[in-house]
């Protein structure tokens, strides 16, 4: 940026709006769509109006904030590369001040005829010969190729007018403004052209103008550095923009929106995807270091080439699995994601208490996912990767207790297709020398009260033990207390002590669905039956069949040791089933298929040699 032409000169609404007249504005197709919502445009107006009642007193400009341009010099416009939802905010409230000048009671006065000859070259394009505004020659124009709402943007500025139905938007901005515009015009007459005097003239923007696309995004970046909440995604969008040519850049604008449109149904972001990524991309390297660096610093390395249209079309391939995730259900094309047993895992691994699992999984699944015998080898992976995290967090309740193991195991997923990892209680060595005894006591007392954050894995698994749990849990379920809570002293007389602690014990809990939670309360268990029977899930309704007609702490204790003696079984058989599903032979090196796909990473320059 050393040789970059750079003009930054401070202008009121007034002189940065009028000088379109010269060099229009115009936001780009890479831009994200006008988001700014109800919220932004009453802050917008209050804070304007304020300052104008104030400014009488202080003399005081108020700063708007920067924009962010280059001159395009082919469409004669100025690119906004930031500001664009402040800029598209000003020229709406602009064109609801002059709709209600033009229409209002005090038309054809002199101050109302002054603010329209002033306003009417900020908003359209004015005849050098006549003098006259062409309203259909709008200053400002959005080419935002996945913003429906641009040709709506147009016809508001040229009529002033929206449909009353119109939930774009633009045009539920432009009505509030109006509505404001009214409030405060009805409320005080004069002050209403002492707030227009004040947004032209007195209200300060800072545009920073460079001379080319690669500058302007350069100072975005800075600026975004600095806090403005622009995402890692935007600016990586706008940089592989820019390096294309125009027919690659239409491709890549609609293959993008796609994407968009995508990841947001399968409840994810562009964002999250490129950061899953980066840790599949580390693992290729082979790259174990706890230290996570950014987003934006990752990929915008000096002397790497981690950011190409290749990496966004990997990005495309990964969506399928958090589809399954967050959706819930089978995917088209993903033969696995029928295998009920590992949608009833990836539905425990979601409740983990932190986001460590997303990676394996997904390293998994990027590197192996092609293979015939995949769903066999990802349910078995993921069961012992269930184990792992849950016997580990129950262990040591803190982010430290898997991450370094984490980060080794996403480069084994690499090396290996079955990659070794341990699994189940007492997998951390430790320095405690406990007996049989003691050491099945510490992990039986660690299941039946669990750390609270990890409970609610551990329900799941337990719900999915029972045979005739034959889908995944509904999406809203709240822990239900069998004994209740909230005990009638007269019929129960309980240590109260000794009662609250059994009650948090997982063998007093199950998940129920939340209406019926609600519903049962805090009754009697012969009560609360009616509502089990009435669940989708398997365990509830079991207790809703149940020949018991009342629940006791003694029958707390025998659930305790009944789940505990699952759980451990059921850890067992998944560690030694996993250990036992491939030959040694096959686990010291990666399959030819895998090794072509890390040599053709490190042909793109994506990661380095391992």
């Amino acid at each position: 940026m050393a040789d970059a032409n750079i003009s930054v000169n401070k202008q009121t609404v007034l002189q940065l709006l009028t000088s379109g007249q010269e060099t229009s504005f115009l936001i780009p197709e890479y831009q994200r769509p006008y988001s700014w919502g109800e919220d932004e445009i009453i802050t917008l107006f209050d804070d304007l109006w304020e300052f104008s009642i104030e400014r009488g007193k202080s003399k005081q400009n108020y700063f708007l904030g920067c924009i962010v341009s280059y001159k395009d010099n082919e469409s004669n416009a100025r690119q906004i590369i930031d500001g664009q939802q402040r800029l598209t905010s000003l020229f709406l409230l602009l064109r609801a001040i002059f709709f209600k000048l033009e229409t209002g009671e005090s038309k054809n006065t002199d101050m109302v005829d002054n603010f329209i000859q002033q306003i009417e070259p900020a908003l359209w394009e004015k005849d050098e010969m006549t003098g006259k505004v062409n309203r259909k020659k709008m200053l400002l124009k959005s080419d935002v190729v996945s913003d429906s709402g641009n040709e709506l943007l147009r016809k508001i500025l040229e009529t002033g007018t929206v449909a009353d139905d119109s939930k774009d938007n633009y045009s539920k901005n432009y009505r509030k403004f109006l509505e404001l515009y009214n409030e405060k015009s009805e409320k005080d007459a004069i002050a209403i052209f002492d707030f227009i005097n004040t947004l032209l003239k007195y209200t300060i923007l800072l545009p920073i103008e460079a001379d080319n696309q690669e500058t302007a995004l350069t100072i975005f970046n800075t600026l975004n550095n600095r806090g403005l909440p622009l995402s890692d995604a935007d600016i990586f969008k706008s940089y592989l923009y820019k390096g294309l040519d125009d027919e690659g850049k239409v491709d890549f604008i609609q293959e993008w929106k796609q994407l968009e449109v995508d990841t947001a149904e399968a409840k994810e972001s562009i964002q999250s995807l490129f950061y899953y990524h980066m840790f599949y991309l580390r693992a290729i390297d082979g790259d174990e270091k706890t230290t996570t660096p950014g987003v934006r610093k990752y990929y915008l390395e000096k002397g790497k080439k981690r950011l190409s249209v290749d990496v966004v079309n990997q990005l495309k391939d990964s969506l399928n699995l958090w589809k399954v995730v967050n959706g819930r259900k089978p995917v088209d094309g993903e033969e696995w994601s029928d295998n009920i047993e590992i949608r009833q895992v990836l539905d425990c691994l979601s409740s983990y208490t932190n986001e460590f699992w997303k990676y394996p999984t997904s390293i998994y699944y990027m590197q192996y996912r092609d293979r015939e015998d995949f769903e066999v080898l990802f349910l078995k992976f993921l069961r012992k990767l269930c184990v792992m995290l849950l016997t580990r967090y129950l262990e040591q309740p803190t982010v430290s207790a898997v991450k370094g193991d984490i980060m080794k195991l996403n480069a084994e997923i690499i090396r290996s297709y079955c990659p070794e990892f341990n699994a189940g209680f007492g997998s951390k060595q430790t320095t405690d020398e406990l007996s049989e005894e003691k050491e099945k006591h510490k992990k039986d007392s660690l299941l039946i009260k669990p750390n609270k954050k990890a409970e609610r894995m551990l329900l799941k698994l337990v719900a999915y033990l029972e045979e005739n749990q034959t889908d995944l849990l509904p999406e809203s379920w709240d822990i239900e207390h069998i004994f209740p809570q909230k005990w009638d002293s007269k019929y129960y007389q309980l240590d109260e002590a000794l009662a609250k602690d059994l009650l948090e014990h997982i063998g007093n809990k199950i998940p129920l669905e939340n209406k019926l939670n609600i519903s049962a309360s805090n009754n009697y268990f012969d009560k609360k039956k009616g509502k089990y029977k009435d669940s989708k899930i398997a365990i509830a309704v079991k207790f809703g069949e149940s020949a018991l007609d009342e629940w006791t702490l003694e029958d707390v204790r025998r659930n305790d040791a009944k789940i505990c003696t699952n759980l451990m079984t059921l850890f067992d058989k998944w560690v030694n089933d996993y250990t036992t599903s491939t030959s040694a032979e096959n686990l010291s090196e990666p399959s030819e298929e895998d090794k072509a796909k890390i040599q053709e990473f490190i042909k793109k320059g994506w990661v380095q040699s391992i």
